[in-house]
């Protein structure tokens, strides 16, 4: 009697710690595979969400002051009146973001241009996840001329 105790007691064999070992590590790297590109999009997204959440705001900035603010001014005329601003008192109290202004999802600051160089009357772009201008793929900027998915 006490013989069969013995072997019910026994642990894992070393064979069956590396198959469970390679069967988790063949399930996380599936998850990996199938994860990682569902975060790529969903920051292409946020930035196409958010350049559009800023043009509603610079809409509405030019319905208020006549014009858009200038390159100079730049998106922070959004959050506080400009000092050279020729209707400030025009301009909207607690300005025309909530709280401070949004950056890209890769932590760099939006880009703003006015007179716009793409044919609109100003850029609005990131400049993707390599912050540098240009690029392919997650690295390509994406601004207020790509309507694709928008």
């Amino acid at each position: 009697m006490k013989k069969v105790m013995k072997r019910r007691q026994r642990g894992f064999s070393l064979v069956e710690l590396l198959v469970a070992l390679a069967i988790l590590a063949l399930i996380s790297a599936i998850v990996v595979i199938n994860v990682l590109p569902a975060r790529d999009k969903a920051a292409v997204d946020t930035t196409k969400i958010d350049i559009g959440v800023i043009e509603s705001a610079l809409d509405q900035y030019r319905l208020d002051m006549m014009n858009y603010p200038t390159s100079q001014q730049g998106l922070e005329a959004l959050i506080k009146a400009p000092s050279d601003a020729r209707n400030a008192s025009n301009y909207r109290p607690g300005g025309y973001l909530r709280g401070e202004l949004p950056t890209d999802p890769w932590g760099n600051p939006y880009e703003y241009r006015f007179p716009g160089e793409r044919g609109g009357a100003y850029d609005l772009y990131s400049l993707g996840a390599d912050g540098e201008p240009g690029g392919e793929g997650l690295n390509a900027d994406i601004g207020n001329w790509t309507n694709e998915d928008r």
